[in-house]
């Protein structure tokens, strides 16, 4: 994650996932080992999209992670966007309306996945047009994805199969 989508020392993350997702442990370590700068939003300010809006705003943040419900709610009170602002998005499909509306509104747009059972995220990929097809993206880091069968085998290109994700050999 610190590579790719990036952080760095000069950025500043507002989080705002309960600590009881997991998404919550990137929010809280990943600004303190690149040493950015980290902002805590209460559960109180992340229910109300007037504050959290406020909050976005004062704090001059310029990494968000955030579910789609989360966007939306910021959207509906009236964010107009921020052109230093890196959205992540995770934790629900994406659709693509909202990927659109979050382009219009952002530096980048970055679609987050992983199963809580990979703790974290394990695809991501950087949105940069308007789709009707978001993708999960690449693995991150050691990270391997497969589309396999029934029989664990490889399925081809194209062929329905259950995705399953790998780490190093």
């Amino acid at each position: 994650m610190k590579e790719e989508p990036g952080l760095s020392s000069k950025d500043t993350l507002l989080a705002v996932t309960t600590y009881s997702f997991d998404i919550a442990a990137l929010e809280l370590f990943l600004p303190l080992i690149v040493g950015a700068r980290l902002i805590v939003a209460s559960q109180e300010i992340v229910a109300d999209g007037t504050q959290l809006l406020a909050k976005l705003t004062d704090s001059k943040t310029t990494v968000m992670q955030a579910t789609p419900a989360t966007w939306k709610l910021l959207i509906a009170a009236g964010w107009e966007g921020n052109e230093q602002l890196k959205v992540l998005c995770g934790g629900e499909a994406l659709p693509s309306q909202l990927a659109s509306e979050l382009l219009e509104r952002c530096e980048s747009l970055w679609n987050m996945y992983g199963p809580t059972e990979t703790t974290i995220w394990s695809a991501v990929s950087e949105i940069k047009t308007d789709s009707q097809l978001i993708s999960i993206g690449n693995g991150i880091a050691n990270t391997q994805l497969y589309i396999l069968d029934q029989s664990s085998q490889l399925v081809p290109v194209g062929v329905v199969g259950e995705l399953c994700i790998g780490g190093r050999d």
